[in-house]
């Protein structure tokens, strides 16, 4: 078996990108503002890192071998990733940048349609936007803006809240016409998601049905799967307003009218260290994001 030979020398490796395009050690030296011996001799290092050559030597210039040409679009591909990603947290606008983590259904289902806006309102803003779904998510490093839903952590810096959710159960609108009383949800398979606070149990419950037979659920993880599953007659899933509304609108979905529906218990928030730390993208993210959770709120359901 092979040995594993682990990451070679970050210098090493520029080294071999500038030698591999110019084709030519004194070039690269040029380039790199060291002597053509200093290139030779880091590139012969990283030959004898990974015990294989990477050039053919010529007198004047030289050439890449197959393992060479094969090495070099990783490395480049690496090296422009560092340059762009410091020059996005360190260059000089840095304060237009925006590194923003958030809960996937909140997203997908409610931001992603609003954001067109706030580029328009601040072109230069640079989002980096990346989507959340399980709690362990949230432990990744490097966002200046989170957006999750849960109840308020006291290890939180600062949080606004958002909103909260209504859940109710839609159907496809053959199923929710023929659901006229709680316990004709039983006739139905139900799908419960499993990771959810208020779910069929709670729902049931509100419409006078105690007694709940578990061969009557369906289970998934994802709202977006089960909004699909009832769509395509399979079952009565659960909605999550207003964050699925769009969704819901799309598949087809109606309210099964016999629910009014329940509050949840938790809702949507944006957490960061805090007001002061903020860069300037980020504070008018904020500004404009609780502006339009606010028209939300007050918006007719």
């Amino acid at each position: 078996m092979a040995k594993h030979r682990g990451i070679p020398s970050l210098n090493w490796l520029r080294v071999f990108e500038a030698a591999a395009r110019h084709e030519n050690f004194a070039r690269a030296a040029e380039q790199l503002n060291m002597s053509t011996s200093a290139v030779s001799q880091q590139v012969k290092a990283l030959e004898a890192h990974f015990q294989t050559r990477l050039f053919e030597r010529g007198p004047r210039q030289v050439e890449l071998t197959d393992a060479g040409h094969a090495f070099l679009p990783a490395v480049q591909q690496s090296i422009a990733m560092v340059e762009e990603s410091a020059s996005t947290l360190f260059g000089e606008e840095r304060d237009d940048t925006l590194m923003l983590q958030s809960n996937l259904l909140f997203t997908t289902g409610w931001l992603a349609p609003r954001l067109p806006a706030f580029a328009a309102l601040h072109p230069r803003v640079q989002l980096h936007l990346s989507g959340a779904y399980y709690d362990f998510d949230y432990q990744r490093p490097g966002f200046e803006l989170r957006i999750l839903f849960g109840p308020v952590h006291r290890s939180w810096g600062q949080c606004d809240r958002l909103f909260d959710e209504t859940i109710y159960p839609v159907a496809c609108p053959e199923i929710a016409a023929a659901i006229r009383r709680g316990r004709d949800f039983l006739d139905h398979r139900l799908i419960q998601i499993t990771t959810h606070r208020i779910n069929w149990n709670q729902v049931l419950r509100a419409v006078g049905v105690d007694s709940i037979p578990n061969r009557g659920f369906r289970f998934t993880d994802s709202t977006p799967l089960s909004l699909s599953l009832a769509a395509s007659g399979y079952g009565v899933a659960l909605a999550r307003s207003p964050t699925t509304d769009s969704l819901v609108e799309q598949l087809g979905l109606v309210p099964c009218e016999v629910s009014e529906g329940l509050a949840s218990s938790e809702a949507y928030y944006l957490i960061y260290r805090n007001t002061e730390s903020l860069s300037r993208g980020a504070g008018w993210f904020r500004d404009w994001l609780l502006a339009e959770a606010k028209n939300a709120s007050c918006a007719p359901g």
